[in-house]
């Protein structure tokens, strides 16, 4: 909308690029800086299209003022607050996990970059809009649940060029764009506010434990203080509005300096560390399932609000609850934010929440836990485009 797309928090850059309008139109483009993105901007561009490059800065560390962009136009926004208000809160409020163990990190976050980048489209006028995701995994879906989408990893002109991370990165090469993984560290690295992750290069290797240097969001648990940090978090409709340090008193109330101040305690601790395999929807499990997750802040509030909720939320409430948070875990894992069935989900689930009010202690302190990019193999990213358009039949029927 004009009035969002005017917001201060809303940075516009304009590169110094004179070429004029492409007969193609323009792309808004999801953009991170990655080699993924850096790469199809210069493939979209080949191919005639000019560039709207859109970044959401949902607080991962990034200096956004020094990626290299080669767009027409460049935008940088701040969605931080909206990403933990409008949908950290509602994973914590719904207690899911997927699978048992995953907080949903990378899943919450694509609904809020796409609603953002839609804005931004609106707004400028933009043809088309693409991301960069693999036409192997899950993101792409969560991407084009919400809209059509152009996804060059799924064009056999782009996919049949670049087969994999060792061609990205030689295409990368001989255009001169800065790659920010070596073939000694190749592995995919998604982070946000909520948390960060590593698939690919050394995980695909079930017998390789992530090295050291993957320790970032969280400390290494064998080098975290061994005394604990004692935090008094208080909630209200089963949300965290308030949280304390015991011991030296610090205080924090506001949504966005609460979460970041969890993610820093909790994760000096070595809180919230998971090494999982994955049951992905688009491709089959293989050892490009597994993912390495650091979720601090997340952790903590997991727990705390299932003891406040042990306290105040009535018996066979809590069990339909239980039953809700485990389908809101699929539909937000498998790109349905925007389907009826999960704003259903989310109204229950916020309804169920009306008592849960109250303050606890917790003392923050880690035990240590005792499909492959790199080739094609038998499988085309072509191939997800049917399982694509089937599920995006509802989402078309509801919004007609």
């Amino acid at each position: 909308s004009p009035a969002t797309a005017t917001d201060s928090r809303r940075q516009e850059l304009m590169p110094p690029i004179s070429d004029g309008m492409s007969s193609k139109g323009s792309v808004v483009l999801a953009y991170s800086g990655s080699l993924d993105t850096s790469c199809i901007l210069l493939w979209l561009k080949e191919q005639g299209y000019d560039i709207i490059a859109y970044l959401v800065n949902i607080s991962q560390k990034e200096d956004f003022e020094e990626l290299k962009f080669g767009a027409k136009k460049v935008f940088i926004e701040d969605v931080s607050r909206e990403f933990v208000e409008e949908f950290i809160w509602l994973a914590i409020q719904s207690s899911s996990l997927y699978e048992d163990r995953y907080l949903l990190g990378t899943s919450l976050a694509r609904p809020c970059i796409t609603c953002k980048q839609m804005e931004i489209t609106q707004w400028k006028g933009g043809k088309y809009v693409s991301h960069s995701t693999t036409g192997k995994g899950n993101n792409q879906v969560r991407f084009e649940l919400i809209c059509y989408f152009a996804a060059p990893w799924r064009t056999p002109e782009f996919y049949n060029r670049v087969k994999g991370y060792n061609n990205l990165m030689e295409y990368a090469k001989q255009h001169g764009i800065p790659i920010p993984v070596t073939p000694q560290s190749p592995w995919s690295t998604e982070e946000n506010l909520m948390h960060i992750s590593y698939q690919a290069g050394i995980p695909e290797n079930p017998k390789n434990q992530g090295p050291p240097s993957l320790y970032t969001k969280t400390q290494d648990p064998a080098k975290a203080p061994n005394t604990p940090d004692i935090l008094e978090i208080q909630f209200k409709k089963g949300v965290p509005v308030k949280v304390s340090n015991v011991k030296d008193g610090t205080t924090h109330q506001t949504s966005l300096e609460l979460f970041m101040y969890l993610n820093e305690v909790a994760g000096k601790r070595g809180v919230g560390h998971i090494d999982i395999v994955e049951n992905c929807f688009i491709e089959m499990k293989s050892p490009r399932s597994r993912g390495i997750h650091q979720a601090p802040a997340g952790t903590i509030l997991y727990h705390a609000h299932l003891d406040t909720k042990a306290f105040t939320m009535d018996r066979e409430v809590r069990k339909i609850k239980q039953g809700l948070g485990l389908k809101f875990a699929e539909l937000v894992y498998t790109g349905f934010w925007h389907s009826p069935e999960c704003e259903f989900v989310r109204h229950c689930i916020a309804q169920s929440q009306e008592q849960v009010e109250g303050k606890v202690q917790v003392s923050v302190l880690e035990v240590q836990e005792p499909v492959i990019m790199n080739v094609q193999c038998d499988y085309e990213p072509v191939d997800a485009t049917g399982l694509k358009e089937y599920h995006h039949l509802q989402s078309k029927v509801t919004a007609r």
